[in-house]
């Protein structure tokens, strides 16, 4: 594998003002609307290749689903496959795929090599202010949990890495060239499919969720080392205090 991307699928009605919001979060603009119906587009950043997606959804909440890019998607499927997971559909050259707890994600054959790199922001901070999503977080309950964590470190072949701080956090460690990183949280719940949100990185977490505050974010949640807020289609998302300069940290913070 060499490229993860993340797809925010939202519902038609929220659609155009998360899709907004996005935009100005993340400082990438919006592709034009392309598939089928209309329904995919990518936030194309002015530097670096993509690995955020939109998707309209006819039905449901907003949810978060991932794109595998793979060099040979028959092979990839297949492995997968012996790990737990199963084929749910086939759309031309990617398949739809379900995590041996029910998450969502496909394997795509479209190459991307070069992440993009942290946006700069408007402050009276030395340095200034610098943002960027380059983490999922995987929610899983516990049931599943460890299930998952082996799925997906045998999927992606990254080294998996506990917490020092946190008993309830995993994480795989990208490799260079990778955009985003993977947490996986055991939630308190004892069963349920995995879901998942997004998570930033920035060098000033309260100037941060100010910013996205004025952009129409509403905040959820404050914890010690990350902030929990809402985009307009009421999906989840976390600000941490993990700095987008530094790609793995001892003590990793979660999200």
């Amino acid at each position: 594998m060499f490229w993860i991307s993340a797809f925010l699928d939202l519902p038609a009605d929220d659609l155009a003002a998360a899709v907004t919001h996005w935009e100005r979060v993340t400082g990438y603009r919006r592709s034009a609307w392309r598939g089928e119906h209309g329904e995919f587009a990518t936030l194309v950043p002015p530097a670096g290749e993509d690995h955020l997606r939109v998707q309209r959804l006819d039905d449901g909440g907003p949810r978060i689903h991932l794109d595998l890019h793979v060099d040979d998607v028959a092979a990839a499927v297949a492995d997968a496959g012996t790990h737990g997971a199963r084929v749910v559909a086939h759309h031309g050259s990617h398949v739809v795929m379900a995590s041996p707890g029910d998450f969502t994600f496909c394997f795509v054959p479209h190459p991307h090599r070069t992440p993009p790199p942290p946006a700069a922001w408007p402050s009276d901070a030395p340095g200034g202010l610098h943002s960027v999503v380059d983490q999922v977080c995987l929610d899983i309950p516990a049931a599943s949990y460890d299930d998952e964590c082996a799925f997906w470190q045998a999927v992606t072949g990254w080294e998996l890495r506990s917490s020092a701080e946190h008993a309830e956090f995993r994480r795989l460690i990208r490799p260079e060239g990778q955009p985003l990183q993977i947490l996986l949280q055991r939630l308190d719940e004892p069963d349920g499919p995995v879901r998942a949100h997004l998570d930033l990185a920035t060098d000033d977490r309260h100037a941060e969720t100010c910013r996205h505050v004025d952009l129409g974010a509403e905040v959820l949640h404050v914890r010690s080392g990350w902030t929990v807020l809402a985009d307009p289609a009421g999906a989840p998302y976390c600000i941490t205090d993990r700095r987008p300069d530094i790609r793995v940290l001892d003590r990793p913070v979660a999200g």
